[in-house]
């Protein structure tokens, strides 16, 4: 049963209320099928990505029926509407939605139809449930629409108070339709993407200037968009009070890794004058996740 397993990236828009926080990791400890095997928060984003893993059943002729992750995932949003209001949110780094962010990769031997299955599961549940206006995307979206077009059609890339996000600024009436749930959104709570798609990699640059236009211009150069890097998307963002930072979604990082985006970053931040200090990953790699994942599971067990 175990070598049957998916993971969910869960991205929260909140990293400096521990109250908000710790009730969201009670919730998904009520279940210990359900393991948190990585935690990544980021105060000046005002962000934090917990990743869960657990198994996968199938039916007699092979299709999935459940998975515990579907109840964990569910029950965290619950703990997360009730502990954050995104009117009174404030961030360096996009965001539509107090559940911002919901991502569904297959590890071990399961399968993206399989990873596909459980969002669309959480997505109905989240949309009807607690009335949130849900966005498919990448396997888990009929026609295979990516993450990056939906939140540039719904204006997830534009500041509204500067260089931050702040509060919910957006229409109530949504200008697309979703997946799941109303096409009304509440200011309070927002809307959420939630997705399927093999492994991406998380990889932040930080760059030794508060000349946010100069991130930007160095973040557009290297993503495919911008004619850079093909399989890397970018974003140019202040990050504390002295630097800004190059974040960078990796969408095939077998095939272009962390290296060739570092040295990418640091040729176009020398043109601009600029310093640039050694990257990190937000998020650990799927051999890591699933070593951890039976290393936890079995002392649960025991």
């Amino acid at each position: 049963m175990h070598s049957m397993l998916l993971c969910c990236k869960l991205y929260i828009s909140e990293a400096r209320n521990a109250e908000a926080l710790d009730s969201i990791e009670r919730a998904a400890k009520r279940d210990p099928e359900t393991v948190i095997v990585n935690k990544f928060e980021d105060r000046d984003y005002n962000r934090v990505c917990y990743t869960l893993v657990s198994y996968v059943v199938h039916d007699s002729t092979g299709c999935p029926i459940y998975s515990p992750l579907q109840q964990s995932v569910v029950a965290m949003a619950e703990a997360a509407y009730e502990a954050i209001n995104l009117e009174q949110h404030l961030g360096t780094h996009p965001r539509l939605g107090v559940m911002d962010d919901i991502l569904c990769h297959p590890l071990a031997r399961a399968s993206l139809d399989e990873a596909a299955w459980l969002a669309q599961k959480v997505a109905a549940e989240i949309g009807n449930r607690f009335q949130v206006p849900v966005y498919l995307y990448g396997a888990a979206n009929p026609t295979g629409k990516a993450l990056d077009t939906i939140r540039r059609e719904l204006g997830y890339f534009r500041p509204n108070n500067g260089h931050h996000w702040v509060g919910w600024t957006q229409p109530q009436v949504l200008p697309e339709k979703p997946n799941e749930g109303p096409e009304v959104v509440t200011s309070a709570r927002g809307i959420s993407m939630i997705g399927a798609r093999p492994w991406i990699a998380m990889y932040n640059i930080p760059v030794m200037s508060t000349d946010v236009s100069a991130a930007r211009r160095i973040a557009l150069m290297v993503s495919a968009r911008g004619g850079g890097l093909p399989t890397v998307q970018t974003l140019g963002l202040v990050h504390g009070e002295d630097s800004t930072e190059i974040a960078c979604m990796l969408l095939e990082p077998n095939q272009i890794g962390a290296d060739r985006v570092q040295n990418h970053v640091e040729k176009l931040a020398a043109q601009e004058g600029l310093d640039v200090e050694q990257g990190y990953f937000t998020d650990i790699p799927p051999q890591m996740i699933t070593e951890r994942y039976r290393k936890l599971i079995n002392a649960y067990s025991d």
